[in-house]
């Protein structure tokens, strides 16, 4: 099952990350949205888990979650927008996807795969543009890196 994992968009949906994301079954916005239209750009494409950040603050953004927690494909996944926000009892999480700090991060510490997709939207600070593909095979993820030009 294929996955692609975005944040930061800050209302900027690039054709080149869309293009990286045909063919996901599913879509996980890492906050800072940034506009309602993007979100539903995204849904055209596949099932989205969208959680608000820290810019998402017009009417809009107030309904999305601080946090979305659930399983896909025998794969327990968090999703917050902030790292500072990710829930002390990761018992039964495999994976934690956060954006917010727009830097690339992937590590796995005491078998919790933590997850940041980097920011795609708008260019912001000295930072690259970044996502993420990921590919699902039971309790398992493998990631790729796409950087954005």
């Amino acid at each position: 099952m294929k996955i692609g994992i975005i944040s930061d968009t800050h209302g900027l949906l690039r054709d080149e990350v869309v293009q990286h994301l045909q063919g996901c079954e599913y879509i996980f916005h890492a906050g800072d949205i940034g506009s309602e239209e993007l979100l539903y750009d995204l849904q055209e494409i596949g099932h989205v888990y969208a959680v608000r950040g820290n810019v998402d603050r017009e009417k809009w953004g107030y309904t999305l979650p601080f946090k979305v927690s659930g399983v896909i494909d025998n794969l327990r996944f968090c999703m917050v927008h902030d790292k500072k926000d990710i829930p002390k009892n990761l018992e039964n999480i495999d994976l934690i996807i956060y954006g917010h700090s727009h830097k690339y991060e992937d590590k796995e510490i005491q078998g919790v795969r933590y997850f940041n997709p980097g920011s795609c939207g708008k260019k912001r600070f000295s930072l690259p543009l970044s996502m993420g593909i990921g590919e699902i095979n039971g309790e398992r993820i493998l990631f790729e890196k796409i950087n954005i030009m």
